[in-house]
């Protein structure tokens, strides 16, 4: 069967409507030797249903998929898509330097079983915004999935121009945006245009910065995508339900509690580990105090958090009223 030309415009594939509501970005839970710890990965996800979230993402940053082997993130798609068993849509990070390679995790995703794909600009190289165009176009082409595009800077080293989104969003190759950005601003700007083009109807916008939820849902989002939400998934469903009632000041304390909790991505030590591992350890030390993970271990050469930092995370679980 001849491949789709990438060079014509595609079919749009979307969701039936736009992703709405928290959609958490699953840790990995690991062994302490390294492997994927698939009881644990399936303790979790169904964790994260018994609260109602709306959808899973796996394979992201909190899902340390630049840490994993093609094995190991294949066998997190299976895992947790065979658990979920079509429940939510299961969402997965396809993330890699060169068109080619994500379009082979994209693939190898599908196959095991995702709904969608979240998909980053390539790095390493420089890009122009045409290229980075053409690089979701053609991941599109070749794995016909609804395809987020995820907007993470800090990673990747480019922010996705506005223009770049909307065209993608009219042309139907991207059926919705993570935006882990942290510019807010232009996210409301964004936002606007996409509204004014009668795009929000059809293109899902889910934003990543979890300190300012309420703000983004206010400004027209339509929902989060929470590494926080592993360990205290009910606060930001509670948080979404009072924006979608228009209970502004109520979502606003529940954001305030958040915000409180989510000091638990700073307790390693700074003199000894960076803050990626900082949060994705104290993710997983919540998670293991809470009895879901079998093992707090994050992937080599990630610093594990020590004594203090971990009885630090049980202290602000103990605050949030998690224990």
């Amino acid at each position: 069967m001849p491949r789709p030309n990438p060079r014509t415009e595609p079919t749009p594939c979307a969701l039936p409507a736009p992703l709405r509501g928290v959609v958490p970005p699953l840790c990995t839970p690991l062994t302490p030797d390294g492997e994927v710890d698939t009881a644990s990965l399936r303790a979790l996800t169904e964790r994260l249903l018994s609260f109602g979230t709306q959808a899973l993402f796996v394979l992201g940053s909190t899902g340390e998929v630049a840490y994993l082997s093609d094995a190991q993130r294949r066998t997190v798609v299976r895992t947790v898509s065979k658990t979920v068993g079509g429940r939510v849509p299961v969402l997965a990070g396809a993330v890699d330097m060169t068109t080619t390679r994500v379009i082979g995790h994209a693939g190898a995703a599908a196959e095991a079983g995702a709904d969608g794909l979240v998909v980053t600009a390539p790095f390493y190289t420089r890009t122009h915004p045409v290229e980075i165009a053409r690089h979701f176009r053609l991941v599109r082409a070749e794995v016909p999935l609804p395809l987020f595009a995820y907007d993470i800077p800090v990673a990747v080293h480019s922010k996705l121009a506005a223009r770049t989104v909307i065209e993608l969003a009219e042309d139907g190759t991207l059926a919705g945006l993570k935006d882990s950005s942290g510019d807010d601003a232009g996210l409301r700007r964004l936002l606007v245009a996409l509204r004014e083009r009668g795009l929000l109807e059809r293109f899902s916008v889910l934003t990543g910065s979890e300190l300012a939820v309420d703000g983004a849902l206010l400004a027209g989002a339509h929902g989060v995508v929470p590494g926080l939400g592993n360990v205290d998934p009910g606060g930001y469903l509670r948080l979404f339900a009072h924006a979608r009632a228009g209970r502004w000041s109520e979502a606003a304390a529940e954001q305030d509690r958040l915000a409180a909790l989510f000091s638990i991505v700073d307790v390693g030590p700074e003199d000894a580990m960076g803050r990626n591992s900082s949060a994705i350890g104290a993710f997983k030390a919540a998670l293991h105090l809470l009895g879901v993970l079998d093992c707090p271990a994050t992937a080599a050469p990630q610093t594990p958090l020590d004594d203090e930092s971990v009885n630090r995370v049980r202290s602000l679980l103990k605050q949030a009223g998690l224990t």
